[in-house]
């Protein structure tokens, strides 16, 4: 096995694996990410990308956030599972193997079930504040921007950014955790960090439209970018002087924010 210890082992990036350690489970997630990008495309086509939570409620919103993060996130996080299955747990190959690695993505994408709760009471009261005060809603959008752009550079988004680029000093920890539910709460507390790295990416979504496949697209190359490249960090440096830019400029182009703009509204 992989000597796991030492400064070089916690501070060393996803990508300085060996390929071929990689290669077959992040291509099976990143089948699962295509067919939750195929469900998300119908859906958009189907419903369109209107302010608020277009109508729906709760349990329909987060079956749809479930699926758009799975589609947005997952090939990131193939590396960090990969790791935990096969370099620290040791599981064996075949069907226990995909079993954790199930778990994990599991436990993962409940964390953003979690977080898609709040998404859904921020766009209910955008959708509200649109109906009520379209100018107040503008600068809502505007504040959205900026507040992103501004988290890119702060220490909470660099403390999370490091974890998620990498990952195996904190997975090391997760080697303390015991019981047949560890790999459902490794990929729970792995997906709460990487909230904390995307929060401020996933706001944007109240701004242009929960539904908004550009955006999506958009961001899911953001933070694939970000976790992955060498780059990474001044990357997402570089994404938050785009945001400030954009919500300064959607001051004077408010169809910018085509999820808090009248025309976005559906006609009554």
């Amino acid at each position: 096995m992989a000597d796991l210890s030492g400064p070089a082992a916690v501070t060393r990036p996803v990508q300085a694996l060996p390929p071929r350690q990689l290669a077959v489970p992040w291509i099976a997630i990143a089948v699962l990410a295509a067919a939750a990008w195929v469900v998300t495309i119908i859906l958009a086509r189907a419903m369109g990308n209107g302010p608020g939570t277009m109508g729906l409620a709760l349990l329909p919103f987060l079956g749809l956030w479930v699926v758009m993060m799975a589609a947005m996130m997952l090939p990131s996080v193939a590396p960090v599972g990969v790791l935990w299955t096969r370099l620290i747990t040791g599981a064996s190959a075949g069907p226990a193997r995909a079993l954790r690695m199930g778990l994990f993505l599991s436990g993962y994408l409940l964390a953003w079930a979690v977080a898609g709760v709040v998404a859904f009471a921020a766009l209910a009261g955008a959708g509200r504040l649109l109906t009520a005060s379209p100018a107040a809603a503008k600068w809502l959008g505007v504040a959205i921007f900026i507040t992103a752009g501004v988290y890119q550079f702060t220490p909470w988004k660099d403390w999370c950014l490091r974890r998620c680029r990498s990952p195996i000093g904190a997975l090391m920890y997760y080697v303390g955790f015991k019981g047949r539910s560890r790999d459902l709460r490794v990929g729970l507390h792995h997906g709460a960090t990487c909230a904390g790295c995307c929060w401020g990416l996933m706001i944007v979504l109240v701004a242009v439209g929960v539904m908004n496949l550009a955006a999506m697209a958009a961001l899911a190359a953001v933070i694939f970018a970000e976790k992955l490249w060498r780059y990474g960090k001044p990357f997402a440096h570089a994404v938050g002087v785009v945001l400030i830019a954009v919500g300064i400029l959607a001051i004077w182009f408010p169809w910018l924010l085509p999820g808090l703009h009248v025309s976005g509204m559906p006609a009554m």
